[in-house]
């Protein structure tokens, strides 16, 4: 009867220590997931309070006017002086003139803001700059917040490496540390794509450049309307000339079937305007 119950005495005290240690790990990590959102709230106020830099997103759009001839050049130009600055190319289109449109070309690059105005000054030689709007939005609050969560999420991944690292840990215990290991780490790296993002827009100046021909009635009157004329002209007649070419083989294959129909139905006509012929007229007198 007493070692029954000294027994269930001990069965007890194992078990009570086990929860109690689980409970004490459970305990640990979710004092460090609140101290990581204390100190979160903390930083986030104290870098706000604190920093005196302003991140400011600027895009700047022009639409530049030359001739029809000096489009291409123009815009060749633009794309290769990009390459002699700091500035990167984003995307770059032309087109060439089409019966119902004028040739157009764009470029959107990203360009350090001290070498812009080397940009412009280039720009204003490829032809005239119609327009030219610039739009700055201010990204202070992502930034310091971005990098106020970069900060406390790896402070609270290297506090669950250390725990991992314990000799003391059970296995339990160190399943439920990895797995808040592993989503901390996948936090962490989407802050850092999202703070390289917010560095991209800031530090570069987005540049949006629209390069169009100069249209006036002057240059479109006279020799240039006859010019669209028969450019218009050819293309009619081009159009017209490959319609009938479809429409004779099209009609090819019915004429194989057609023609001999038409020729027996003759042939037919014929002989029975002949037997009629020879019904209706009179006897030969004898």
């Amino acid at each position: 009867m007493n070692r029954n119950l000294v027994v269930s005495i001990l069965f007890s005290l194992v078990w009570t220590l086990s929860g109690c240690h689980k409970a004490a790990t459970q305990r640990y990590i979710d004092t460090a997931a609140a101290a990581r959102s204390s100190s979160y709230l903390m930083l986030s106020s104290a870098v706000s309070a604190a920093t005196m830099e302003h991140y400011i997103a600027e895009r700047d759009t022009l639409e530049i006017v030359t001739s029809e001839t000096e489009l291409q050049k123009s815009w060749e130009a633009a794309v290769g002086f990009c390459g002699t600055i700091r500035c990167e190319i984003v995307s770059s289109s032309i087109t060439m003139r089409t019966a119902n449109s004028v040739p157009t070309g764009s470029i959107a690059m990203r360009v350090v803001p001290e070498d812009l105005k080397k940009l412009l000054a280039q720009l204003e030689k490829l032809g005239k700059i119609a327009k030219h709007s610039t739009d700055r939005e201010d990204k202070t609050a992502a930034v310091v917040d971005t990098e106020a969560r970069i900060k406390n999420l790896t402070a609270f991944r290297d506090n669950l490496r250390a725990m991992l690292a314990k000799p003391s840990a059970k296995v339990s215990d160190l399943v439920e540390i990895q797995k808040q290991l592993a989503d901390t780490q996948s936090d962490l790296d989407s802050e850092t794509a999202q703070r390289k993002v917010l560095a991209n827009e800031t530090e570069k100046i987005a540049v949006q450049i629209s390069f169009l021909v100069e249209e006036t009635g002057k240059s479109r009157g006279g020799f240039s309307e006859i010019g669209d004329a028969l450019r218009e002209s050819g293309a009619v007649l081009g159009d017209s000339t490959a319609t009938l070419i479809t429409t004779i083989f099209a009609i090819i294959p019915w004429l194989i079937l057609i023609l001999p129909a038409v020729w027996i139905l003759a042939k037919g006509w014929a002989r029975l305007k002949l037997r009629r012929k020879q019904l209706l007229s009179p006897p030969s007198a004898t």
